[in-house]
């Protein structure tokens, strides 16, 4: 939401601008330098990436105009999620979640909570390392260290999609530069003409230069930045979880394991204690997703 309304706000200031000085509209309408511009910048993205990091960046821009996941209802969810499956393990031993963990959409936790089974990652990641600590022998700093490897090694490939964009983006002003000279070419080949033809043709390659910025600055840059957020985001409900099953782990109760976790979540998510006790212990409905 937030993404449309800053491109609405990007275009319209500068337009707006732009008639308030009584600018032609008309002269900044320059398809030809657009191609250029834009179909180099596609193709510099081509050759700079393989095929599954083009289809992540694809997946992280339509993840955008969604929002973020990892909200307060996520995390609520998830604690809940946690908690029950722990209190489970207290009652019939860390043996029992074993089945679960091999089959968690037959599990009578997991398969309540249709968003984990959805999330592929987050269910690998419960899964594995509920798995492992039902084998037993493992220490729990070991088991630590195991959950850290994975958010890095997720963390890792989350971020190189960003990188790759920013790339694109630092490259923007630059090929904003290769169309203004075109058009520096393309005007000496008219020297001699009419005034106004060579005026059109200069103003059309100053475009070019203001196009690679504006995109740069104004579009391609900001788009990075926001995905490079999200995956911040997503790695700290990783840590999240992290704390709360290694803390439970360690020998802590389901209440308490939770209660590390929610002292982990960001505080602009993070909800009160009476608030997440209800809702775990009083089976209370998340409240709704924030914008």
């Amino acid at each position: 939401m937030f993404v449309i309304i800053g491109i609405v706000v990007v275009i319209g200031a500068i337009l707006g601008g732009y008639l308030m000085e009584h600018g032609n509209v008309r002269v900044l309408m320059q398809p030809a330098e657009l191609l250029i511009i834009g179909g180099a910048a596609l193709g510099t993205l081509l050759i700079a990436n393989p095929l599954q990091i083009l289809i992540k960046i694809a997946g992280g821009l339509a993840g955008l105009f969604k929002g973020s996941p990892y909200n307060k209802t996520k995390y609520m969810d998830s604690m809940k999620m946690l908690f029950e499956l722990f209190s489970r393990a207290r009652k019939e031993g860390l043996m029992a979640l074993e089945s679960d963990s091999d089959h968690p959409e037959q599990s009578p936790v997991f398969s309540k909570y249709p968003a984990f089974l959805k999330d592929h990652h987050m269910q690998q990641f419960v899964c594995d390392t509920i798995r492992m600590a039902s084998v037993g022998g493992i220490e729990p700093f070991d088991m630590d260290q195991m959950m850290e490897l994975d958010m890095e090694v997720h963390h890792r490939d989350a971020s190189v999609p960003v990188a790759s964009l920013s790339t694109m983006a630092d490259s923007l002003p630059g090929l904003g530069i290769v169309a203004a000279v075109l058009g520096v070419v393309i005007t000496m080949g008219a020297l001699g003409g009419p005034p106004e033809e060579i005026g059109h043709k200069v103003a059309a390659a100053l475009v070019g230069t203001f196009l690679g910025v504006l995109l740069c600055y104004g579009f391609v840059g900001p788009v990075a930045s926001n995905m490079a957020k999200i995956a911040e985001e997503e790695h700290a409900f990783y840590h999240v979880l992290r704390v709360v099953i290694v803390s439970f782990i360690k020998g802590s109760p389901p209440s308490i394991a939770v209660e590390f976790g929610r002292r982990a979540i960001p505080a602009h998510q993070r909800p009160p204690f009476e608030e997440l006790d209800k809702f775990i212990k009083d089976k209370g409905e998340a409240p709704p997703p924030e914008a």
